[in-house]
């Protein structure tokens, strides 16, 4: 296509060349071997995967099946922050340099002073809403007067096509709202980031398949987001199955696993595709990173692995193997930085670096162009925008299959094992630094 042309000419020139000589694993029709490639290369290609520019187009080709669409409103939980923050953004941004007129209406977040960006959610309600929440095993129906903001909100924009995102996280009531489209006949694009809307209560069910049926008996309920006494999955995933059904809208998922996800439940007769996430390719390219690796004492010729996630040593995100990958390599001449939240557990390896979260897009990136390899130890994921940033920051990926990842970045630089097989890890490393 001429756009994804257009983002590959001339942009890598003027960026330090980074060799690499790590072998990939994988059978050769499934990914390009590292060994045959230079961190410009990974760059151009996840650019025309990845881009936000990509991302904008197709939606755009959505938005506009029946009809030019002008008047897009976006809804989502956070605004500029978070993965789906970020996408949410970028593609309000672009839709605006397209021509269209572009709205954001958020319920979580730092408050934004940015011409057709709303926040309706209340702080104060929120925390109230995930009290309630944990206390009646009820969630994503409360916040009535939040609910209520933003629903005033869409009557002012009178959106020709409103876009839905995330609407977990304790900050809207979604029956009200969704009945409000309804009955109004606005139309609607939804983004499933995660497997919320089909399931009791899980974002990320895993082996879990009861959502197929009736869910109940969760094993998960104490997890996000929690019920500390009460299950009511069973009555929860009853409720979005009748409210969901009989609602005309399309599912735009980032990944082709999550769709084959969506096709085992009751949302299988639905429209779906596959969009891709999108990043800001402004940002997320190769950088100089030799100011970074002298602050962070690092020798030069030591290798650098890296990890990102928002809550790095929650059990989903895996913090923990990058950890035990750290004591299997500890005589090898590499570091291991870890980016993001979370406690620092007592008693790291010394060749491990906790760097805490990253707001700073741009700070991010160079921690991406700074890394040689980039670790995913996730369990379960339904795309990963972390590995399309470092992919777009020529730097390439060794990790576990957790769902989306394997299959979305198979073609650019990414190698995929058994989940737990730190020895095929290690192998590849090895590879990497010889």
């Amino acid at each position: 296509m001429q756009e994804e042309d257009s983002l590959s000419k001339g942009i890598y020139k003027s960026y330090p060349r980074r060799e690499s000589s790590f072998t990939t694993y994988a059978e050769p029709q499934d990914s390009i071997p590292y060994g045959d490639i230079m961190s410009e290369k990974i760059t151009e290609q996840a650019h025309k995967l990845y881009s936000k520019e990509i991302m904008t187009k197709k939606y755009i080709d959505e938005y506009d099946k029946t009809g030019k669409k002008q008047r897009i409103l976006l809804i989502d939980v956070n605004c500029k922050e978070s993965s789906t923050g970020k996408i949410v953004y970028d593609l309000y941004r672009s839709l605006k340099e397209n021509g269209r007129e572009a709205y954001i209406c958020y319920g979580r977040g730092e408050r934004l002073k940015e011409d057709n960006i709303y926040k309706f959610g209340l702080d104060w309600e929120t925390w109230i809403h995930a009290g309630l929440a944990r206390i009646t095993g009820y969630n994503a129906c409360f916040s009535p007067f939040s609910t209520k903001r933003l629903i005033k909100k869409i009557e002012e924009i009178r959106p020709d096509v409103i876009h839905i995102h995330e609407l977990h996280a304790y900050f809207v009531n979604i029956k009200p709202l969704l009945e409000y489209i309804k009955t109004k006949n606005i139309p609607l694009l939804w983004t499933f980031h995660c497997e919320y809307m089909y399931t009791g209560k899980c974002g990320y069910a895993g082996k879990c398949l009861r959502f197929q049926q009736e869910c109940g008996n969760c094993p998960a309920v104490k997890e996000y987001p929690k019920s500390l006494i009460f299950d009511k999955t069973k009555k929860m995933l009853k409720n979005k199955r009748e409210l969901l059904c009989d609602l005309n809208f399309a599912i735009i998922t980032p990944s082709q696993w999550l769709a084959d996800r969506v096709k085992m439940t009751f949302l299988k007769d639905k429209e779906i595709r596959i969009i891709y996430n999108g990043v800001d390719t402004s940002i997320f390219r190769p950088t100089d990173t030799k100011e970074l690796k002298k602050k962070l004492r690092i020798p030069d010729e030591y290798k650098i692995a890296l990890a990102v996630a928002p809550n790095i040593m929650s059990e989903r995100k895996g913090g923990k193997w990058v950890l035990k990958l750290a004591e299997l390599t500890k005589d090898m001449k590499i570091t291991y930085i870890l980016v993001g939240g979370g406690r620092i557990p007592d008693n790291i390896p010394s060749n491990v670096i906790f760097v805490g979260e990253i707001k700073k897009q741009d700070l991010l990136a160079q921690y991406y162009s700074l890394a040689d390899i980039f670790l995913l130890f996730s369990s379960k994921e339904t795309y990963s925008m972390t590995c399309a940033e470092a992919l777009c920051c020529g730097t390439p990926i060794v990790g576990f299959k957790c769902g989306a990842p394997e299959t979305v970045f198979k073609n650019v630089s990414a190698e995929f094992l058994e989940y737990g097989d730190l020895d095929g890890v290690k192998r590849v490393i090895m590879k990497q630094i010889e």
